[in-house]
């Protein structure tokens, strides 16, 4: 497996201090991985290994941890001396009221403490306010494709676009990396899946209407970069005779991106510098989680397009919104350390009124921060200080 240096250069720094470090992101993206390599790490530091403590709450191992006095008296059993104990936490939030444990660790204890957790609200509530000030949280994603260029230790072009193709259908979840057929993988995704509505969703919120629940599901991940309309999904559902209201599709949508199965933008008027009402946007965290419920649907390449760059933008530690130029959308208005760049992103240029639209959502914005095109093709469209790139290139940049 690689080491994700996308993330241990951010954490390293925190290794040693008594800031809890807190890694959430969707299931099996790979945070127990990263903890391993984070402990491999912290021992070759020096630390002994019995001053490292790790429980994984999914093992069954630790099923007599269930509250935070189990894990209070578990780990403070373990710790026999002044010296710093490192304490990791995988899927934490398995265990009742556990903010309580870790708060009581941090203010008394001489501890390092890392926590995972499969959930978007693992830092809302009671452990927000304990721990105000206190923790640093770390967003992990699914594979790059330029991780996914590394693990399979390609350099040939055609074996890259090869795999780019995979990637673009079957999205970078670690673990799917290691199926040797199509029917594997797509069997370990519908796993993933039915795990994360399931048990992050289904279970957390005792969902009773569970067919309902799953229809909205699988409406929200097989139309993935599209601009969301309640009430056009409401009518999409009474044609077939399922009665359902915008107030539970909002409920889906919600219990989706708390799971990380999805993400939301919003829309930014760019002239009057404000956010717009009711033009959001939901972008899969991995596109193969919808490749398996698109069954007999025609392949979406430009929103599949559109969803990697959301992702990679993230991943490359940009805020991310839609633009709204005067009426023409921008796909993304991507801003880092205050600065800021525009993205376009296409199937391909080689149709003239293509160009026209992709070129053109720039029209009349007056400012100098780049704007790039981005799309499959591998010629150079570059015109008028509009940067194009082709997608491989550009998501394997340093």
């Amino acid at each position: 497996m690689i080491k994700r240096e996308i993330y241990l250069t951010k954490i390293r720094e925190f290794y040693h201090l008594d800031l809890i470090k807190v890694l959430t992101g969707i299931r099996r993206c790979g945070k127990s991985t990263l903890l391993k390599q984070i402990i491999e790490e912290i021992k070759e530091s020096g630390v002994k290994e019995d001053h490292i403590i790790y429980i994984n709450f999914e093992d069954i191992s630790y099923s007599s941890i269930r509250s935070y006095l189990d894990l209070n008296t578990y780990v403070k059993e373990k710790i026999v001396d002044e010296e710093k104990y490192y304490l990791f936490f995988d899927e934490v939030q398995m265990v009742l009221d556990w903010e309580k444990a870790i708060n009581s660790f941090r203010a008394t204890l001489n501890v390092s403490v890392f926590v995972t957790g499969s959930n978007s609200k693992l830092l809302s509530g009671e452990l927000a306010t304990l721990l105000s000030g206190r923790y640093v949280t770390f967003k992990i994603a699914p594979f790059s494709f330029k991780e996914v260029v590394l693990l399979k230790e390609i350099s040939d072009r055609r074996d890259i676009e090869d795999a780019f193709d995979d990637y673009l259908l079957w999205g970078g979840l670690p673990q799917r990396f290691e199926m040797k057929t199509l029917d594997g993988t797509k069997t370990y995704l519908r796993d993933v899946f039915d795990a994360i509505v399931l048990k992050d969703i289904v279970k957390r919120h005792n969902i009773k209407n569970i067919n309902l629940f799953g229809r909205v599901v699988e409406f929200l991940v097989t139309n993935p970069s599209q601009v969301f309309s309640t009430s056009n999904m409401v009518l999409v559902f009474e044609k077939e005779g399922i009665p359902v209201s915008t107030k539970t599709i909002y409920q889906c949508l919600d219990y989706a991106e708390e799971a990380y199965l999805m993400e939301k933008i919003s829309s930014y008027d760019i002239r009057r510098k404000r956010i717009l009402a009711r033009k959001d946007k939901y972008y899969l965290t991995d596109l193969g989680l919808g490749q398996i419920l698109n069954v007999n649907k025609k392949a979406q390449f430009g929103a599949y397009l559109e969803n990697i760059v959301y992702n990679e933008l993230v991943a490359r530690g940009y805020n991310v919104s839609i633009g709204n130029n005067n009426g023409r959308e921008i796909d993304f208005i991507a801003v880092r350390h205050n600065e800021l760049e525009y993205y376009q992103v296409c199937f391909t240029l080689a149709e003239e009124s293509t160009k026209e639209r992709e070129f053109g959502a720039y029209e009349n914005i007056q400012d100098n921060y780049p704007k790039y095109i981005i799309s499959m093709d591998k010629l150079d469209y570059s015109w008028k200080g509009i940067i194009h790139k082709n997608i491989i290139d550009w998501l394997l940049e340093d």
